[in-house]
């Protein structure tokens, strides 16, 4: 009898026909559960008392997250990619945005699982130089299944890998219009894509499911909205005190990430700019008093287009 442990666990991403061996943290996750429907049933005996049945025909869409750390190398930069860049495909003459979908193989010890239409519904990066730089993912998919054992060939063509994966400490330097962002404790930026599943389900094929290998899975979705927000936080001192209760809604927003040891009169290993932003600020009590401003992009399309430096 063999065992799946997590830390055996490696991540492939089979994307446009290639494959990408991505390493993560020990923060991986997978998980699908189908749904429940139940009804009640009267006895022979006693139309009075009422029993629950319960009828299965459907899946929720699985959902999964990961951690994924930024290295020099940047082996794992198509995690960003997949991450922000859309789809535009053409329905009834219409041009829609959708995610950019794909296939995640996970290889333990003893099994290979799939997720298969897998998107990311939700990206957060951390600017914090006790940490190190690190991508955080979640989202969901269509299927998941045990596609083998441990042996199984995953398909697509394998991508180069670099001999080494440096990961590595940032710290962030902000740019918002003319407020002094010194004195910065930490910084996050969250991505997230709304989307609602379609359930291909009929009346037909409801009545074939007869258990989870002939079950109705979600074969589709609808995009919503994308929000790009986050927060700054910084030790409030003398030079920066009067900024405590200010608020804009014409903000133009730069968060860099340098490499600790570099000058911020370098080049940074990461940039984003967004403009028009927002945000409110308030001051957070404690033992040293502190600021956050809660910032949101006014413009979310072509994200990718943004972020102009990863190197």
């Amino acid at each position: 009898m063999s065992y799946s442990f997590l830390r055996e666990s490696k991540l492939y991403i089979v994307y446009g026909g290639n494959k990408y061996r991505i390493y993560t943290s020990s923060a991986l996750s997978l998980d699908q559960t189908f749904a429940e429907e139940s009804y009640s049933v009267k006895t022979l005996h006693d139309q009075s008392k009422m029993f629950e049945g319960s009828k299965i025909t459907k899946a929720n869409p699985a959902s999964f997250s990961f951690d994924v750390p930024l290295t020099i190398e940047k082996d794992e930069s198509i995690m960003l990619t997949l991450a922000t860049e859309l789809d535009v495909t053409s329905e009834g003459g219409i041009s829609v945005q959708q995610l950019k979908s794909f296939d995640a193989y996970i290889q333990t010890g003893s099994s290979t699982f799939k997720l298969e239409g897998a998107v990311i519904t939700g990206a957060t990066i951390d600017f914090v130089q006790e940490n190190p730089f690190t991508l955080r993912l979640e989202g969901q998919g269509q299927k998941l299944t045990r596609a083998g054992n441990e042996s199984f060939t995953i398909p697509g063509t394998a991508q180069s890998e670099s001999s080494t994966r440096t990961p590595l400490l940032v710290y962030p330097y902000i740019v918002m219009d003319s407020l002094n962002m010194t004195s910065i404790i930490s910084c996050n930026l969250q991505i997230q894509n709304n989307i609602n599943w379609v359930t291909n389900q009929t009346v037909h094929n409801s009545q074939d499911v007869t258990n989870s290998s002939n079950a109705v899975f979600p074969t589709d979705y609808t995009m919503g909205n994308r929000t790009i927000s986050g927060e700054v936080r910084q030790y409030q001192n003398d030079n920066n005190v009067t900024q405590f209760d200010d608020f804009s809604t014409t903000t133009n927003m730069s968060i860099n990430a340098f490499r600790i040891g570099t000058p911020t009169s370098g080049t940074p290993f990461f940039k984003i700019q967004i403009n028009p932003a927002m945000f409110t600020a308030r001051m957070a009590m404690g033992e040293v008093y502190q600021q956050s401003y809660d910032f949101r992009s006014l413009d979310n399309t072509a994200v990718q287009t943004r972020i102009t430096q990863y190197s």
